[in-house]
């Protein structure tokens, strides 16, 4: 049995090492939201805009990206493209195989959200003498942007907690450094009892804040 009063020893013994995991974790999660957030617009646009060319290699990159699994693209970036003489640190391909994942998610939720717009809009703007591309810039893309935004938020959400994947190549983020505290102390029942509640309590403040944002930018009478 668990003594109460030891519960807390070893979680404030290793604040110092749990907050820098922390940090890593935030660090590669910020920069592959980010990158995934901007990657995922522009992407979707492109291809609802339906380029040639350029549709058909969004629609190879979404395809790849997310019918293999996260962990074979880690691993790819990681231990196979040094083979291939590329090198990268650890730190980039965290925030590098989030983004690219990340970023795959969302060219599809854009993408879908954009050509989800009643065609009759575009229809009025180009009866107005408006470009396709200007038709597009001034009502599909405020219009699908809105639409996307809960699949979108969605993506991101499982984009920050797909940071812990990086214990496999050695990243100390957040669940890396748990695991070496574990191994140190066996104390892994407090150990992760205390990064699930920060990686839960960091999820709601996202949720909440993404909440916030949809109410905001919500399309007046919709549903």
């Amino acid at each position: 049995m668990i003594a109460a009063d030891y519960l807390p020893d070893v979680i404030l013994s290793n604040l110092g090492p749990l907050g820098q995991g922390l940090g890593r974790t935030l660090a590669i999660s910020a920069i592959g939201t980010a990158g995934a957030l901007a990657a995922g617009g522009l992407l979707g646009a492109l291809s609802a805009l339906r380029i040639p060319v350029v549709r058909q290699l969004i629609r190879a990159y979404v395809e790849l990206f997310r019918n293999t699994p996260l962990l074979v693209q880690v691993f790819f970036l990681y231990f196979a493209l040094p083979e291939a003489g590329v090198e990268l640190s650890a730190f980039t391909v965290g925030w590098l195989s989030l983004l690219l994942w990340g970023g795959a998610y969302n060219a599809e939720n854009f993408r879908a959200g954009f050509e989800a717009v009643d065609p009759v809009y575009v229809e009025a703007c180009r009866a107005l003498g408006f470009s396709e591309l200007a038709a597009f810039r001034r009502v599909v893309l405020p219009l699908g942007t809105r639409m996307a935004l809960p699949s979108v938020t969605n993506t991101l959400i499982s984009v920050f907690k797909n940071s812990s994947f990086m214990i496999a190549i050695g990243y100390p983020e957040l669940t890396g450094t748990a695991v070496d505290i574990v191994s140190v102390t066996f104390r892994a029942f407090e150990v992760f009892i205390a990064i699930g509640i920060v990686y839960l309590g960091l999820v709601w403040i996202f949720s909440l804040g993404a909440g916030l944002v949809e109410r905001r930018f919500a399309i007046p009478g919709g549903q």
